[in-house]
């Protein structure tokens, strides 16, 4: 069940919405019960075989927490239960997400010929992985509080941010949960949570999927490319992959509210970032702080000197490239942007500043195009758009008004207009809130409507794929 999809807005969402609140009239017990169960519907509906291995990961992650949470040692000490609960977590998803992967890798090196398995990668694996192994490390350090197994249930499937987070952490949700008046309805709640979910469903189907268009002729239908047909895929990568994983954010923090429940801030307008560090305090928040808390900083972060606080750079983004996908593509990804990070902090030690207009044009041009390689299914795809992009010799033909014009609106949007977290702070009269809020859901709904008219498949979030 998609969030821009006609059975999830018209019927899932106010299906929930109301049984829940009404349910809390009579047992926040039977609500919260509810709650759970309408996550795991909406989790299920697209494949049922995946709700056992989510179901098993919640058990034995629970189980692993509440031997953390212990005052005394059992059979193994509290760091071994850690290690321990840490690596069943990463075989779970290594066996699904990776071993295909690297079956093909030792096929090639060795002249094997094992058979791949073919796995179905289980939806969502790598961020209630994510969010459970978190889970424990702060269990571990003492920041989490004794809760059942329901509540715990909760915090895992909580059907707004289980797809493609945020990533949270257990203190920043279960005590909202637990609030006596995020129980009943709150209408500025509501105006606010229809007003955010309207901005994203808006930025994905009328924006992100008009980009997907041409991203995808440029990248899988076109052999060759001119320069600026070159330049024009990679920006509306650039672009689909922004209004696209941003919306879902926007839609997940919008859903969540409705609820009373207010999830992280996940994008702060990245595409102003000035530096590559600039970028990653804006890009994928909650990532971000992952990547930071729970391997550059165990790593030993800056500590040991410089050296070892590059090496422990580039060991988190190649992580971080391979958390994303199977692929050597990825892995490089994360390879570029680990470097970016060690010359930015060479850079910045040597006490070198730029225009901040000219540290605006690197950063982007660097982000835009490492995005190539997060794209292209193979390095030959990659290859063709960076050669095609940097041919000076070939004329700039087969101009694209139509998408130029959108390059540009999707520029303004990013860079001059205020983002989701700076309206969610900004005082609006009730009548702007409210007339945006039908004019964006009914241009999206307008979208939609015609996608379905034309009997085409109305498109995933790119971030279900991670």
């Amino acid at each position: 069940m998609l969030f821009n999809s006609y059975v999830f807005i018209f019927a899932f969402l106010p299906i929930s919405f109301s049984l829940y609140f009404y349910l809390n009239t009579k047992s926040t017990l039977l609500a919260k019960k509810f709650l759970v169960f309408a996550s795991l519907f909406f989790y299920s509906w697209w494949n049922i075989f995946y709700l056992p291995i989510i179901l098993g990961s919640m058990f034995f992650n629970y189980a692993i927490g509440q031997q953390l949470n212990q005052q005394r040692e059992k059979i193994f000490s509290k760091k071994t239960t850690l290690i321990l609960g840490i690596l069943a977590n990463l075989m779970l998803l290594g066996y699904f997400k990776y071993m295909d992967f690297f079956i093909s890798n030792i096929n090639l090196i060795s002249d094997a010929k094992i058979p791949l398995l073919d796995l179905a990668l289980p939806l969502a694996i790598s961020f209630f992985t994510f969010q459970q192994v978190a889970y424990l490390v702060d269990s571990y350090r003492k920041e989490t509080k004794e809760y059942d197994f329901l509540n715990y249930s909760l915090f895992v499937t909580f059907f707004p941010q289980l797809i493609a987070g945020p990533i949270v952490h257990h203190n920043e949700m279960m005590p909202q949960f637990a609030k006596r008046r995020n129980k009943v309805k709150n209408y500025k709640n509501i105006a606010l949570g229809l007003f955010i979910f309207s901005i994203g469903l808006f930025k994905k189907v009328v924006i992100a999927d008009v980009f997907a268009i041409w991203a995808t002729k440029g990248f899988d239908g076109s052999e060759v490319l001119s320069i600026f047909e070159a330049w024009a895929t990679s920006l509306s990568y650039t672009f689909q992959l922004y209004f696209d994983f941003s919306g879902y954010t926007d839609m997940a923090i919008g859903i969540a509210l409705l609820f009373n429940i207010k999830l992280p801030i996940n994008f702060n307008s990245p595409y102003k970032a000035t530096s590559i560090q600039d970028f990653w305090r804006r890009w994928h928040i909650t990532l971000s702080r992952f990547l930071k808390d729970y391997i550059y900083i165990p790593l030993g972060g800056n500590r040991k000197g410089e050296l070892f606080t590059y090496a422990n750079l580039m060991i988190t983004f190649i992580l971080g490239g391979l958390w994303h996908g199977a692929g050597w593509t990825f892995i490089f990804w994360g390879f570029l942007h680990g470097m970016a990070l060690v010359i930015h902090r060479i850079w910045s030690k040597l006490g070198f500043k730029l225009w901040t207009w000219l540290a605006w044009f690197i950063t982007f041009n660097f982000i835009n195009i490492a995005w190539i390689f997060f794209r292209a299914k193979e390095w030959n795809d990659a290859i063709k758009v960076l050669e095609s992009m940097f041919a000076f010799d070939t004329y700039i033909d087969n101009f694209n008004l139509l998408q130029f014009s959108w390059i540009m609106l999707a520029f303004l949007i990013s860079l001059v207009l205020k983002n989701s977290f700076q309206i969610i702070n900004t005082k609006y009269s009730k009548n702007i809130i409210l007339f945006t809020t039908l004019l964006l859901f009914f241009l999206a709904l307008l979208q939609l409507t015609n996608i379905i008219i034309q009997e085409d498949k109305v498109s995933e979030f790119l971030y279900f794929n991670f």
